[in-house]
């Protein structure tokens, strides 16, 4: 593993260097002055995600065409007996804020179902660990947890837990159900409001977990699940291509440092209760308090403990829901940039292991890298629009420079969609041949206009944070409903005089040089219709109709979806109607007395 780790520093080391000659050769025609230093400065804070972006998918790809088994290749622990009965007891917590709690039902009872069949439900135990304080949904709460108790009592032990107060969010929730009831649990198996898990999946991890004492935390791949919605659809299309080559590369050279992602993910509970409570930090404002991207760094912790830490890089029964419209994903992304920036107080941290720095180095910079690109746009403009007269760039480097970057920043993506168009299987499942490349080449459009909604986005909180803003953590919208035009003005308009100056920039240059960065423009400068539009239900029926963005999960729907009554999976046409199964959710009427709050 060293020498892997050596290799890729290597790798990554160089490639900065050679960008950084290129940059600095792009800006030499006229010498250098302020505006030369902050294009170059920018620029290179940009740099490190997309080198390790590129050199993960590279070493992603080879590994995926090159290995009989990649995931094992990356992830070399013993899978244990598959036809051995569990001899540990596993808690699965369910860890929810203000949610949907039918939608949560329906996915509690699907899991369960699927535990009971396997014939290991005497393994688990469901914790339902709230944090809602909204009153109405306190009632349904409790009353669903009755409904689960009584439905599965005789299978599967079920315990509701609402706390009063809800100091560290989900980490903080986490925490109480260690201290009320870890000494009872060999494994925690943890769950978002919208995560959803087979049966195959949560006994897959947790029989590697029995199998491997040094295990702290495996993670799993999680998807999206099909979904009714149009920027959705296309958002998990795009994570689905980069997702794969991305994590089995990083998984080559991280190896037992690997990531923790909060949730579809198995702890060791007696080492988290002991080295992974997470620290207050100290002081005011928002960058203080409770640490909101709690994850990573319980990740890190976990590993200065000695335990590993690992990521399980295949796909299937592990699922999630992705934002259903644009605002979604940006408050998303604003909480976790919050958090991220949190680390800065971490980074000190005694007994972390180098590579455990990096990953909260890269937590950093994965957001503060939205500025700097600003930035460097910015002072890009403003130097070709201050040397009149002049050629501020040199033209030969600067093309091969804009081109080696594009082909950086898409690789993952590339190399997935290479491997998808190798394997027939694969290339079925995603739709066929011509499926995959419409709709590769429209996602990457997609995405090419959506960063920069983003680094707008992240720029301004960023800035916010300085004199005090702060995201909080609230409950996620994850229902489809077309957004008021009003409200997405209100919040949009900063991208959209974005674009309509970046727009006005372009529209002074030669059509010929500034085509390649249009999107740019084009994004921001429609984010508020096309925020709108894609948070209707006619154009995510539009989308689902199309058959473009397709996921393997619409091609041929795994029985472990059936129960879930998944819009996008009845709505679709391309196949006939989805068979109708015996494993639909039961929903009986609503209970008013609570069960206990202690099993």
């Amino acid at each position: 593993m060293t020498a892997r780790r050596i290799t890729f520093l290597t790798l990554f080391a160089a490639s900065f260097a050679a960008l950084a000659v290129l940059m600095a050769a792009t800006l030499s025609p006229n010498g250098y002055g302020v505006l030369d230093y902050l294009v170059l400065g920018c620029f290179l804070v940009t740099l490190p995600w997309t080198i390790i972006g590129f050199w993960n998918a590279v070493i992603g790809l080879a590994v995926m065409r090159l290995a009989r088994d990649p995931a094992r290749t990356v992830c070399p622990i013993d899978e244990g007996d598959a036809t051995a009965q569990l001899s540990t007891r596993t808690a699965i917590l369910s860890c929810v804020r203000n949610e949907d709690v039918s939608r949560l039902e329906t996915n509690l009872n699907a899991m369960l179902a699927n535990l009971v069949r396997s014939g290991e439900s005497g393994a688990f135990t469901l914790f339902v660990l709230s944090d809602s304080f909204v009153e109405e949904i306190l009632q349904a709460e409790q009353a669903m947890a009755a409904r689960l108790a009584r439905r599965w009592s005789n299978k599967i032990a079920i315990v509701y837990r609402r706390r009063e107060d809800n100091p560290g969010y989900k980490a903080g929730n986490i925490e109480d159900f260690c201290d009320r009831w870890g000494n009872d649990y060999d494994f925690a198996l943890v769950l978002d409001a919208d995560s959803y898990m087979s049966a195959d999946a949560m006994l897959g991890l947790v029989r590697r977990m029995e199998a491997n004492p040094k295990l702290g935390i495996l993670q799993s791949l999680v998807v999206g699940l099909p979904t009714d919605s149009a920027f959705a659809r296309i958002f998990q299309f795009g994570m689905r291509l980069g997702m794969r080559s991305y994590t089995i590369g990083s998984a080559w050279w991280q190896g037992d440092c690997g990531p923790y992602w909060g949730h579809n993910a198995v702890l060791r509970v007696k080492p988290f209760m002991e080295h992974c409570r997470l620290p207050k930090l100290p002081g005011k404002g928002p960058l203080s308090g409770w640490i909101l991207s709690h994850d990573q760094v319980e990740a890190v912790m976990m590993r200065r403990a000695g335990y590993e830490v690992r990521v399980l890089p295949q796909e299937g029964g592990s699922y999630e829901e992705n934002p259903p419209h644009l605002l979604e994903f940006i408050r998303r992304d604003l909480r976790w940039c919050q958090g991220n920036l949190q680390y800065r107080r971490l980074l000190r941290m005694p007994g972390l292991k180098p590579v455990s720095r990096i990953q909260l180095v890269l937590a950093i910079l994965m957001f503060i890298g939205s500025p700097a690109w600003i930035g460097f746009m910015v002072s890009a403009a403003l130097l070709g629009m201050t040397d009149v007269g002049h050629m501020p760039f040199r033209a030969d480097t600067g093309t091969a420079l804009f081109l080696v970057i594009m082909t950086m920043v898409f690789a993952p993506k590339l190399a997935t969609i290479a491997d998808i168009l190798l394997r027939p299987d694969l290339r079925r499942a995603f739709g066929g041949f011509f499926r995959v490349i419409v709709s590769s080449g429209g996602e990457i459009l997609y995405s090419a206009m959506l960063a920069p909604i983003m680094a707008v986005a992240h720029t301004l909180f960023i800035g916010g944070l300085v004199f005090g803003k702060t995201i909080g953590w609230g409950a996620q919208g994850r229902d489809l409903e077309r957004l008021p035009l009003g409200l997405t003005a209100a919040k949009l308009w900063p991208q959209t005089l974005f674009g309509l100056a970046a727009m006005t920039w372009i529209s002074q240059q030669p059509l010929d040089l500034v085509w390649p960065v249009l999107p740019i423009a084009i994004g921001p400068l429609i984010a508020i219709p096309a925020a709108v539009l894609s948070s209707t239900h006619l154009l995510g029926l539009a989308g689902i109709k199309s058959t473009l963005w397709r996921i393997p999960e619409e091609s041929d729907p795994p029985a472990e979806l059936w129960a879930l009554g998944l819009a996008a999976l009845a709505e679709r046409g391309f196949d006939g109607e989805i068979e109708t199964r015996d494993q639909a959710p039961v929903h009986s009427e609503p209970v008013p007395v609570p069960i206990p709050l202690e099993a």
